[in-house]
């Protein structure tokens, strides 16, 4: 379908945002009934406290959106990482969606500026200099 065939692209934005919200709000009311001995196993089976996997749940499916978006920014494809490091790509999507700073982050992000500031409010800053990138965003020079 075409930009000119969709005559309230707005209209379908708000209806498409409503739809995710409802399916988020049935995914926390099942998670909420779902046994506490159950849910603090799935915690368990994913090396996270029963608090931490709470938040996430609250949180929902896209709280980590930002990350792929920053490891862009500094010349980091996701892609390798997950192939080369799949448990640091885990645990720092875990580390984005528990973040406070997504403002900041998502006006960084925005504004083309978050490989120059990340260190300044990012949590997994310390993760991601650990993988070789620089303040700028940049691999060292080999």
């Amino acid at each position: 379908m075409t930009a000119q065939s969709k005559p309230y692209p707005r209209v379908e934005l708000l209806i498409s945002m409503f739809a995710d919200w409802l399916t988020h709000r049935r995914e926390l009311s099942e998670i909420r009934q779902m046994d506490r001995t159950d849910f603090d196993r799935i915690a368990s089976d994913l090396r996270i406290s029963p608090g931490e996997l709470d938040a996430l749940v609250d949180r929902g499916p896209h709280a980590a959106d930002e990350l792929p978006k920053l490891l862009k920014a500094l010349g980091i494809e996701e892609a390798d990482l997950a192939r080369t490091e799949p448990l640091v790509l885990r645990d720092m999507e875990r580390v984005c969606a528990l973040c406070h700073h997504k403002r900041q982050c998502d006006r960084e992000l925005a504004a083309g500026t978050s490989a120059e500031h990340y260190t300044g409010y990012c949590p997994n800053a310390g993760t991601i200099d650990s993988l070789g990138v620089d303040s700028v965003g940049q691999a060292p020079a080999k």
